[in-house]
């Protein structure tokens, strides 16, 4: 199984990027898990913002036990519990959806690379720099239409955590990325499917010749 790390600024176009590789694949194939399911279900108060937000920016945001726990059994061909998070209420819901292992899977977030485990366990790793006029806009139209947030709420939070946070964690993470992918992402999604397609070809094979060798 193949494990792709995707990561980015909030609004970089990591899903974007995301679903132009995974619609190149064999759906069947492919899936993505998303690093957005694994806020904690409560934030640390040590890390709200001087403005006594919670700083959804910071990599202490994040279930990382859960999450390490989640990719290592993927890795292992286990399947797992997805959390589901409700961004309108900043909760995590009772309910998991449970993903099967896949001969590929996308991982996409503002931290994929930032953690040495995960990033050990990470067969391709990807960085999106997109200038930071553009992420900001993109969030701006995202939040307010997808998550039910006012436009007073979302520039507050851009410079009161998501400027500072990036500038300080997600930026730093550009020296772990195999490549970097610029606001262009239709020719690298282009590389990267075709790279997998050989992959998913090379396993068919396999499996193909497995199962041949287990009926003699």
């Amino acid at each position: 199984m193949k494990l792709i790390g995707i990561t980015g600024g909030s609004g970089s176009g990591k899903t974007t990027f995301a679903s132009k590789v995974i619609s190149k694949l064999p759906q069947e194939k492919v899936s993505m898990l998303s690093m957005d399911s694994y806020y904690l279900p409560e934030q640390p108060k040590e890390y709200y913002t001087k403005s006594g937000r919670p700083n959804y920016d910071h990599p202490k945001a994040f279930d990382w036990d859960l999450l390490q726990e989640h990719i290592v059994q993927l890795k292992e061909g286990q399947s797992i519990e997805v959390p589901n998070y409700d961004f309108k209420t900043s909760r995590r819901l009772d309910k998991t959806t449970t993903l099967t292992p896949t001969p590929v899977i996308l991982f996409e977030g503002i931290f994929t690379l930032f953690n040495q485990i995960i990033r050990d366990q990470l067969d391709i790793k990807c960085f999106l720099h997109v200038e930071a006029d553009i992420r900001f806009t993109r969030r701006l139209n995202r939040d307010v239409a997808e998550r039910g947030r006012s436009l007073e709420s979302v520039i507050n939070q851009y410079y009161d955590s998501v400027r500072p946070m990036y500038e300080k964690f997600l930026a730093p993470q550009r020296q772990h990325a195999d490549f970097i992918v610029g606001e262009e992402t239709d020719v690298a999604s282009e590389i990267l499917s075709a790279r997998l397609l050989q992959f998913i070809d090379q396993n068919k094979e396999f499996e193909l010749l497995l199962n041949s060798t287990k009926g003699n």
